[in-house]
């Protein structure tokens, strides 16, 4: 009576999928737990609008620049060219006290990214103390 001590059968030539499947489960499990606090929202409220409010600069005495989908810059409705636009708001500017020199500032969705930096730059330069960002066109 012997024993075979070397096994007749080589090396075990089959896949262990046991350790895999644990990893997949536990992965399944984090992300079930983790996708429904991915889904958080933000509430935002925005201001109302109300359609009987008009912005008008020139009655106001508001100082109004925007800039076109074109690139045109307009002051208080008025094109004005890029040389003439910093010593024309200066002029604006200065008629107004310290403390009062506000800019409401529109630009066009599709307005030059670099034109409306530099209208905002030259605001600054020209002495605008507080830069009013308007969302919409009046």
């Amino acid at each position: 009576m012997g024993m075979n001590v070397g096994g007749g059968r080589g090396g075990m030539t089959d896949i262990n999928v046991t350790p895999l499947v644990d990893v997949v489960l536990v992965l399944l499990i984090i992300f079930m737990v983790v996708t429904p606090l991915m889904n958080k929202e933000l509430e935002v409220k925005l201001p109302l609008r109300e359609d009987e409010a008009v912005f008008e600069p020139a009655a106001s005495h508001e100082v109004m620049v925007a800039v076109s989908p074109e690139g045109q810059l307009t002051l208080n409705g008025e094109p004005v060219s890029e040389a003439d636009y910093i010593p024309r708001l200066m002029r604006v500017l200065a008629a107004k006290r310290a403390g009062d020199r506000l800019l409401f500032f529109t630009a066009d969705d599709r307005a030059p990214y670099g034109k409306v930096v530099a209208a905002l730059d030259g605001a600054k330069a020209a002495g605008a103390e507080v830069l009013g960002l308007m969302t919409a066109p009046p």
